[in-house]
């Protein structure tokens, strides 16, 4: 087994080793003659890259979540059509394979039944299938066409942090690759690179602040629920991280798309029900400031994660910004610690948390 290295936890380490981790799955792979980068494993030519009319990701859990985020990604970098689907809803609603879809299944293990079931299911098919994967040589990676590997490094902890955010960071990587075949400028090209070569020393800087998110995490401890919200590329952020809390802390906790709130939740909203709210400094700011007055309205308790200070919310953590593209993929990072700290906090077992294991090789 691997050592701590001075942590309590191999969550708390896997936390802390991050913008490492980010660090090596860039390395090697950034062209910055041609403002592309280099994806050899994918074995996918400009010219079939250019002939994807679709590209569909499947995963599990939060591997899903980061190839809600892929997806996004792509859709912009890249303007080809793209959406996540958990893997086991693929393979059992007999899905229309597509001969100019590309299919990305993602898993950390390589292993995931689930998402191992729905890539045979599609070879089956004729379809063509990338892995997106953390751990060499797995049986995933072995019958996809081509794909590549996240570097993350070994994950211990049941809840997965540092794969998540090296998987998210490897779809950026894949969606400037789509993006330089296709339609995406050298300007925007190297504004993407510049982007991701921050990475690293900013989630340094979010890492540093953990302190007063330790102070927040007791405050929110007691809550019985809490909503997540977050609009567009803030929504799967908001997932992710109402899974993380769920899964390490066991509080309930749910993520609507910010504009879903008056539709329907927004009869949950409480002082008792905190809200965590996504808000980047991004076009749809404004719009999510509205959804904060919504909730502040109905005394609802709000923690805001966001680029500069939110008047509406009671607590504000600020993160450092990035290209709009990329801000989700740093937003995320202090709700793992949120989620870590009110599990300290509530002495849950915080690597194994009750009825999960780490690699769900089972239906």
């Amino acid at each position: 087994s691997y050592d701590m290295g001075g942590h309590d936890t191999y969550m708390h380490k896997e936390i802390f080793e991050q913008s490492e981790a980010v660090d090596r799955v860039l390395r090697g792979r950034i062209n910055d003659r041609f403002a592309t980068v280099h994806l050899g494993g994918l074995n996918l030519d400009a010219r079939e890259a250019r002939g994807v009319r679709r590209i569909k990701i499947l995963g599990c859990g939060t591997s899903y979540h980061a190839g809600q985020i892929g997806a996004q990604l792509i859709e912009e970098l890249a303007r080809i059509p793209a959406d996540a689907e958990p893997a086991s809803e693929f393979r059992y609603r007999n899905p229309v394979v597509d001969p100019d879809t590309l299919y990305v299944a993602v898993s950390q293990s390589g292993e995931t039944y689930d998402v191992l079931a729905a890539v045979q299911e599609l070879k089956r098919k004729g379809a063509r299938v990338l892995g997106v994967v953390n751990v060499v040589g797995s049986a995933i990676a072995r019958e996809a066409d081509g794909g590549m590997y996240v570097h993350a490094g070994p994950e211990v902890c049941v809840v997965s942090t540092k794969c998540f955010t090296n998987t998210v960071v490897a779809f950026a990587l894949l969606a400037l690759h789509l993006g330089r075949v296709r339609d995406l400028s050298v300007t925007d090209g190297k504004r993407i690179i510049e982007g991701l070569r921050r990475l690293p020393g900013q989630i340094d800087e979010i890492l540093k602040t953990e302190g007063e998110i330790k102070k927040l995490a007791k405050d929110y401890a007691d809550a019985k629920s809490m909503m997540f919200i977050g609009r567009v590329r803030g929504y799967p952020v908001a997932r992710e991280a109402s899974l993380k809390l769920k899964e390490v802390s066991y509080i309930h906790a749910e993520a609507y798309p910010a504009s879903e709130l008056k539709h329907g939740p927004l009869a949950l909203i409480e002082p008792a029900m905190p809200t965590v709210a996504i808000v980047p400094d991004d076009d749809l700011l404004e719009k999510n400031r509205a959804a904060l007055e919504e909730i502040k309205a109905r005394n609802g308790k709000i923690l805001a994660v966001a680029h500069q200070e939110q008047e509406k919310a009671d607590h504000t953590i600020i993160v450092p910004k990035n290209e709009d593209e990329l801000d989700p993929i740093l937003m995320g990072i202090p709700l793992q610690l949120l989620a870590y700290h009110t599990a300290l906090y509530l002495g849950r077992d915080i690597d194994k948390p009750r009825n999960l294991a780490k690699s769900v090789t089972v239906e």
